[in-house]
């Protein structure tokens, strides 16, 4: 049963390199094949199973050789490694004994033989110019070198590799340098408890914060009518005093609902000075202070640093088609909501023709479009469909309203885009357009409204942070996600 002698030589050599096993492997199958194949004297149950039981062990055996041989073809192909050239491994080579440390035909010393050859076919590649690099490259902006230098210091690109580097998505903080002197305080009209409220906020601002308060002409005289100590509230006459008047107000205090902050913005044509808003009004997206506690949010305002809400406003400009050039167009319009287009009393669709950067997005036939800012997505733009976006996140939210489209969904875009919205010519009737629901303007066909960001936002102060008073108004505001708790039920899985 034992192998021929005469393989002793092959027998010696094979166990040199790690496969005497394998032999020994297959001979014993050979002899259990041979006991399985003599005939059984008589039938007996126990001989039964030990010829079963020697059957699996002959498979056993034999999957065993099959994989003594797979390594002996593996071991073959990393034999030619040892005359690579091993000059990063200087120290690993065959141990002095010259036999092998393995026992299946792979060795650690030919393994880093290997990888010392890899580095040196890398070398040689490179040395003879023909290993691929990455590609270098430089990121630009069309904004002049201080433009660029801005980018550069959000998007890194140096070694071929684009990151961001932290934005200033954190929040903002307004630290005042030198104590605030001028207030201006704005309020919602023809509401008693406003009315009430401003009086003493007035005569508080004076007494205890010795602030020059400016104050609408409208209101003014209702204070005069109250008592003759308004006298040191001041007022303007016309635009021209208030522009004066921009370049030196620090503060402006607004009482009533988001309204009235639409209207403290939209006086300020260029730089708003940050804006202290209370809730007076029905909905509070904007106006996250509480009446009732105006002496301690003020002086906390007032004392600094407060954390502010940067809301970014629309420009916008209207083009009438007698224009000779784009350059001639109306005085520009910012908006703090969203400007409509709207298809008015006539009963035909709107035919809108949007460009977005001079390329073709889209032909509106609906009611009519919502531009967007921000600030505005929960306004006029969440009842027709579009999303609710944190006010600090640039964008402008293209939100149709009832498009004959199944199709036709919002869409939010890049703040650094320019949209163009023309009637189009062959336009059945003209559309109106609206900026923060005033200055209602007619488009007739051929007319155009070009909207982007304007480069002055809105400071609105925050009672926490900008973050927890967006998601505070709208879970006040709108009650949103509010139901009921799931009720529990179910099985006991304790028991």
């Amino acid at each position: 049963m034992s192998p021929p002698q005469e393989n002793g030589n092959a027998t010696s050599s094979l166990h040199e390199n790690g496969s005497s096993d394998s032999l020994s492997l297959v001979y014993s199958e050979k002899a259990v094949q041979e006991i399985l194949e003599q005939p059984l004297q008589g039938i007996d149950e126990h001989l039964l199973e030990f010829s079963e039981a020697m059957r699996t062990v002959t498979k056993a055996l034999r999957r065993a050789a099959e994989g003594k041989a797979s390594a002996q073809a593996e071991a073959a192909e990393w034999k030619p490694m040892r005359v690579a050239d091993t000059a990063d491994f200087p120290e690993v080579g065959i141990p002095a004994n010259g036999h092998c440390c393995g026992k299946n035909g792979i060795c650690n010393h030919e393994i880093l033989q290997k990888v010392g050859a890899s580095r040196a076919t890398s070398k040689r590649e490179s040395a003879n110019g023909n290993i691929r690099r990455k590609a270098s490259f430089e990121l630009s902006w069309n904004e002049g070198e201080n433009g660029n230098q801005y980018k550069h210091d959000v998007v890194s690109f140096e070694r071929g590799n684009i990151s961001t580097t932290e934005r200033s998505s954190k929040q903002i903080f307004l630290k005042w340098v030198s104590r605030p002197q001028t207030v201006i305080v704005l309020t919602k009209p023809d509401s008693t408890s406003v009315r009430l409220l401003c009086s003493e906020l007035v005569r508080w601002l004076k007494e205890q914060k010795k602030l020059h308060i400016f104050v609408e002409p409208r209101v003014q005289s209702e204070l005069l009518d109250e008592s003759s100590y308004f006298s040191f509230v001041q007022t303007w006459e016309n635009d021209r005093e208030f522009m004066l008047l921009n370049t030196k107000v620090d503060l402006v205090v607004t009482l009533g609902g988001d309204g009235t902050v639409l209207w403290a913005a939209s006086l300020f044509k260029g730089p708003s000075p940050p804006i202290v808003p209370f809730s007076m009004g029905s909905l509070g997206f904007m106006t996250p202070f509480y009446s009732e506690h105006f002496k301690e949010s003020l002086d906390s305002v007032i004392q600094g640093p407060i954390s502010i809400t940067l809301r970014y406003r629309l420009q916008c400009h209207v083009i009438r088609e007698a224009a000779k050039h784009e350059f001639e167009t109306e005085e520009p319009i910012l908006v703090l909501n969203e400007v409509t287009i709207d298809r008015g009393i006539s009963s035909y669709l709107t035919n809108l023709e949007c460009y977005c950067d001079d390329t073709f997005v889209t032909c509106v036939q609906g009611d009519g479009l919502i531009l967007s800012t921000t600030s505005g997505s929960t306004a006029y733009s969440l009842a027709a469909g579009g999303s609710m976006v944190h006010p600090q996140v640039p964008g402008i939210l293209f939100t149709p309203i009832c498009p004959h489209s199944l199709s036709f969904r919002p869409l939010i875009l890049p703040e650094h885009v320019t949209m163009r919205v023309q009637v189009a010519s062959n336009s059945r009737g003209p559309a109106w357009v609206s900026f923060d629901g005033k200055d209602r303007k007619q488009l007739t066909p051929g007319d155009a409204l070009i909207c982007s960001i304007a480069p002055w936002p809105v400071p609105t102060a925050c009672q926490g942070d900008s973050t927890g008073d967006f998601l505070r108004s709208i879970h006040e505001g709108l009650h949103w996600n509010l139901r009921k708790t799931q009720s529990f039920d179910g099985p006991d899985f304790d028991n």
